[in-house]
């Protein structure tokens, strides 16, 4: 058994390339976005509350803010517990506790972007994956800019006006 080839990975490329830059260049579908109203902008405090509280929700959206907001907190406490456990059990705990949620919310940010969840299967695309997905982790909403907070749907209202 000897290493993977130059031409191993030229096959692979030429195989998987194709695939991946349809996936990339092809445009979020026009029209409003089908996976669900506009969410709004959020504090870092909010952000990591909503975090939490969507544990599993894989079905609506997640503004840029409470995307990146909840990825600088799993960032600090995932240092925080290396500092504290130098034999990593306890980042390890952190990183599994955390694992399902991650996951949520990046599906969560691609449905902002009017795209499918299973579009975060590109992190396993190292290193041109990552890049894909973290540009489109930037970009603004489909729909426009992010509602700001307080500015949700009230009650009384039917909700379909005041995303228009």
């Amino acid at each position: 058994m000897g290493s993977f080839s130059l031409w191993h990975w030229l096959i692979v490329l030429g195989i998987f390339a194709p695939i991946l830059l349809f996936f990339v260049f092809r445009r979020a579908p026009a029209g409003p976005n089908r996976f669900a109203g506009l969410p709004y902008a959020m504090s870092f405090g909010e952000a990591i509350s909503s975090f939490f509280k969507n544990y599993v929700n894989f079905s609506s959206r997640a503004s840029r803010s409470e995307f990146w907001y909840s990825m600088l907190f799993i960032f600090l406490t995932s240092i925080v517990a290396d500092l504290i456990d130098r034999s990593e059990i306890l980042g390890i705990i952190w990183y599994l506790a955390t694992l399902l949620p991650i996951i949520a919310v990046n599906t969560r940010r691609l449905h902002d972007l009017n795209r499918s969840g299973w579009l975060q299967l590109f992190w396993f695309l190292f290193p041109i994956g990552w890049l894909i997905l973290i540009i489109w982790y930037c970009f603004p909403a489909a729909d426009g800019p992010a509602l700001k907070r307080g500015t949700g749907p009230q009650l009384g209202k039917d909700p379909a006006e005041t995303f228009r």
